[in-house]
């Protein structure tokens, strides 16, 4: 199995990102921020796979839900 540095640098951007499509990821973040899957997945769908940008969003949403 060889792993040259193209593969490595893949992962890295990879792990930037949220994979929308995946049921297990959706669940992974909605718990992460204490939202609703439904929230999780309409986020993702507004806001795009960006995962800085989705936390950001999600720590947002969670503030008005408590304020």
């Amino acid at each position: 199995m060889a792993t040259g540095r193209t593969g490595q640098r893949n992962v890295s951007r990879d792990r930037g990102r949220v994979a929308g499509q995946q049921g297990y990821e959706i669940g992974y973040f909605a718990r992460k921020h204490g939202i609703s899957r439904q929230q999780a997945q309409e986020l993702i769908s507004r806001v795009g796979n960006n995962r800085e940008k989705l936390n950001a969003a999600a720590a947002k949403l969670r503030g008005r839900q408590q304020g």
